[in-house]
């Protein structure tokens, strides 16, 4: 059972089997259809903004989000990290963790509430928890969103080499730091239709660096890691039963559309929606739109119908 409980949409704990202590929030009706949101790579829950919350629990939804392990208030793994030059080279260090454990978490989260199936909605790397999990564990999933991921095959899916410099920046060590830091990646892989909000993204930046539990340069380090760990993950895709949505824009400079439609050629009778002008984030103007596409989808599921368009 959860370690503690709480009123709607504060930190709540999940203390797991493997030793993970994860923190997630829950939202809206417990009767109602469940959702669990999965972050990106250095995302804790609160990178799903309080308006994308509210646009789903509006449509009925149960909404779980969680702070995967290394980074926000769940547990930052011990192992050091791997050194940049690991992470340039693709070389992850053996005492690493993959995406299948980080999936192992999510999953002891809905154990621990009660939830036996899902939605599962994930964006970037939380995109490829979600595709491990629906691999894994297909009677735990009803419905599957993939938003801006790829499958780990090395040929697509790839950073542009301008992100990759900026990626390589030595990491924030300071609140100030960490924000600005997060206001140039943003502007730079968030896409050419839909200009960020900088007072808004400097919060959601500042909320993440006070929320966080360890040092989050290590976190995202190690979860980097994860994902080389983990290779091309191809072939585990065609596994997938459950009804797959793939979301992505059409210039994100962080995972190349390649990404989504490769994962769309791998997912069998996945359907893919392609958004003009996005990048690699979901801004305020795209909220109701996207999670329009993912009530849609989850609705058909709810309905007995399995892989019918998107209207």
């Amino acid at each position: 059972m959860p370690e503690t409980s709480g009123a709607e949409g504060t930190d709540q704990y999940a203390a797991l089997p493997n030793g993970m202590r994860i923190c997630y929030r829950d939202f809206g009706d417990r009767a109602g259809p469940a959702i669990l949101l999965i972050a990106g790579l250095g995302e804790d829950l609160t990178f799903w903004t309080d308006s994308f919350f509210g646009s789903l629990v509006a449509r009925g939804f149960r909404v779980v989000a969680i702070d995967n392990r290394d980074v926000g208030r769940s547990t930052f793994v011990a192992a050091p990290p791997p050194s940049l030059w690991r992470q340039i080279a693709a070389r992850p260090r053996g005492d690493g963790y993959a995406l299948a454990d980080m999936a192992q978490d999510a999953v002891g989260v809905l154990d621990c509430l009660g939830i036996s199936r899902v939605h599962l909605v994930g964006r970037s790397m939380g995109g490829m928890i979600a595709q491990t999990i629906a691999a894994a564990a297909p009677e735990r999933v009803l419905s599957l969103t993939s938003l801006y991921s790829t499958t780990g095959a090395k040929k697509v899916g790839r950073p542009a080499l301008s992100t990759i410099r900026l990626l390589a920046a030595p990491p924030a060590r300071t609140r100030t730091a960490a924000v600005r830091a997060h206001l140039r990646l943003t502007r730079h892989i968030a896409g050419t239709g839909y200009p960020i909000d900088d007072a808004a993204e400097a919060a959601i930046a500042a909320r993440g660096w006070d929320r966080s539990a360890g040092d989050p340069a290590a976190g995202t380090a190690r979860q980097i890691q994860a994902i080389q760990r983990s290779g091309d993950r191809t072939a585990q895709l065609g596994d997938i039963t459950a009804p797959t949505l793939v979301i992505n824009g059409d210039r994100d400079l962080l995972v190349d559309p390649s990404g989504g439609a490769a994962t769309v050629k791998a997912i069998r009778s996945a359907r893919h929606v392609v958004v003009p002008g996005m990048g690699h984030h979901i801004p305020e103007a795209l909220v109701g739109p996207i999670t329009q596409y993912i009530s849609q989808h989850a609705g058909r599921v709810g309905e007995g119908g399995n892989h019918a368009g998107i209207s």
